[in-house]
C-alpha cells in the first residue's frame, strides 16, 4: 500500500480492547499506527537531518502552517516545489492549519466569524487568517494531510466559550471543505510538476474543550457534514487534568468512525501516548521528545533522566539500556552530561534524536502488543515501570547548570 491510488486508505490490521494497529496509505509511502509525528515547525525537526529521522524510523513529519506562512513564505514553498523538496524530505507530511498557533503564540487583534486578525510575533505585521487562506498556505506547502482551521480554546473553558469555538470551527470547516476541493481542482488540471502536494487529505478537528455532551455534538456534527478521511482531535493537554483528558476520549471514542485514523493533536509524553492508545487514538504529534532533549532530558523507560545532574559526572551506562539508537549505543551517561555542561551543540542533537527514537519505538512496541492481542497487560507493565523514574525537580547540586 503506496502512492497515490492509496492514497487515503486505512486498514485496521488488528485491535486489542479498544486499542487498534492500522495501516494509512498516503500520497507519499504508508504509516503504521500508532504513529507518532515529530514537529518540523520551521521545516526542520530542530537539530535534525531527514536522514537522521528517516534512520530513527520516523515515517511522517508534521509541519506548520502559521511559521511557514510567515518565514519563508508561500512564494517561496512554491517557487521551490513545495516543503517535501525544500527540507529534503520524501515521505509524508501533515500541516495544521496554523489556528493554534494564532491562538497562542500571535498577538490577536480580533476573532470574527470570517477569521482572525493577527500580529506577527516575528516582526509584529499584521495579518488576516482566514479558512480559505489557510488551505491555501497547506497547497503550497504540498502536505499528505491538511488540518482544518479551527478555533481552539483553552482546555478549561467555559461551556460559553466552548460552545462559540465549536460553532465558528464547523463553519469554517464547511469552508475549508468548499476551498480544499477548488483547489484540488486546479492542482489536478495543472502539469504534474507544477503539483507539489498532489491531493492532500484534509482533516476535520472537533473541539468542546471539557465538555462530554459538546465533544460529542462536534463530533456528530462533523461527521454530519461529510466523508473524512480521517478526524483530527483538537483542544486536549492544553492545561486540563490528565482525567479530564481520559474521560473527554472515554466519551467520544465510541462516536468516531472505526474506519478513519483518530488524530490527537499535541500529545506525545510517553504516558500521555500509552494511555491515548488505550483509548482507541491512532495518530500524535508533540514538540516534547525534541524541546526535552534539547534541555537536557531523557526518556528512558525507567522514567524521565535530566542528564545534567551531578550524578551522571562519571556514569559509564548508557542513557537506556533498552535503546538500540546511536545515542545509546555509541556513549556513556557522563560523555553526555559533559557535553551539556560544556555547551556542545552535540549534546542537544544527540538527546533529541534518543527522544525521537524513543516515541518511535514505544508506538512501535504498542503496535506489537496490539498485534498480540495484550495491549491493557502490556501498558500496564510499562506503564508501571516508566512511572517509577517520574520526573522530580532537580536539588541544588543537580540543577540546571547547562545552557541550553
Amino acid at each position: 500500500m503506496n502512492g497515490p491510488a492509496d492514497a487515503g486508505r486505512f486498514r485496521v490490521d488488528g485491535t486489542s480492547g479498544r486499542a487498534r494497529a492500522a495501516t494509512f496509505g498516503l500520497s507519499r509511502g504508508t504509516i503504521r499506527t500508532p504513529c507518532f509525528m515529530p514537529v518540523g515547525t520551521l521545516g526542520t525537526v530542530k537539530s535534525l537531518t531527514p536522514g537522521e529521522l528517516r534512520g530513527a524510523g520516523v515515517e511522517i513529519l508534521l509541519g506548520n502552517a502559521y511559521h511557514l506562512y510567515l518565514r519563508p513564505g508561500t512564494h517561496v514553498l512554491e517557487e521551490l516545489g513545495g516543503l517535501h523538496r525544500f527540507m529534503g524530505w520524501d515521505g509524508p507530511i501533515l500541516t495544521d492549519s496554523g489556528g493554534f498557533q494564532v491562538f497562542s503564540l500571535a498577538r490577536i487583534n480580533r476573532i470574527d466569524d470570517e477569521g482572525v486578525t493577527f500580529r506577527s510575533h516575528l516582526d509584529g505585521s499584521l495579518h488576516r487568517l482566514t479558512p480559505e487562506l489557510s488551505m491555501e498556505i497547506q497547497a503550497a506547502i504540498g502536505s499528505d494531510i491538511r488540518m482544518a482551521f479551527d478555533e481552539c480554546p483553552p482546555g478549561e473553558s467555559s461551556p460559553e466559550v466552548a460552545r462559540r469555538a465549536v460553532e465558528r470551527t464547523l463553519a469554517w470547516l464547511a469552508r475549508c471543505r468548499a476551498s480544499h476541493e477548488a483547489l484540488r481542482d486546479a492542482q489536478r488540471d495543472a502539469p504534474r510538476d507544477a503539483d507539489p502536494g498532489g491531493d492532500g487529505l484534509l482533516f476535520p478537528i472537533v473541539q468542546g474543550a471539557s465538555c462530554d455532551d459538546l465533544r460529542l455534538e462536534s463530533v456528530e456534527r462533523t461527521l454530519a457534514l461529510g466523508e473524512w478521511p480521517g478526524i483530527g482531535i483538537g483542544g486536549l493537554s492544553v492545561g486540563e487534568e490528565k482525567e479530564v483528558t481520559h474521560r473527554v476520549l472515554d466519551a467520544i471514542e465510541p462516536a468516531l468512525p472505526a474506519d478513519r485514523p483518530r488524530y490527537l493533536m499535541g500529545v506525545g509524553y510517553p504516558d500521555d501516548v500509552i494511555e491515548a492508545v488505550r483509548r482507541g487514538v491512532d495518530m500524535f504529534d508533540c514538540v516534547a521528545p525534541t524541546r526535552n532533549g534539547r534541555n537536557g532530558t531523557a526518556f528512558t523507560a525507567e522514567g524521565t533522566l535530566n542528564i545534567k545532574g551531578a550524578r551522571f559526572a562519571s556514569d559509564p551506562a548508557p542513557l537506556d539500556e533498552t535503546c538500540d539508537g546511536p545515542c545509546c549505543t555509541d556513549y556513556s551517561r557522563a560523555y553526555l552530561r559533559h557535553l551539556f555542561v560544556s555547551g556542545e551543540l552535540l549534546g542537544l542533537r544527540l538527546l533529541s534524536l534518543h527522544n525521537v527514537r524513543f516515541l518511535i519505538r514505544l508506538t512501535s512496541q504498542a503496535r506489537a502488543a496490539i498485534l498480540r492481542g495484550e495491549y491493557d497487560r502490556w501498558a500496564d507493565d510499562w506503564l508501571a515501570t516508566y512511572r517509577r523514574g517520574s520526573p522530580r525537580p532537580p536539588t541544588e547540586q543537580e540543577g540546571e547548570d547547562g545552557p541550553c
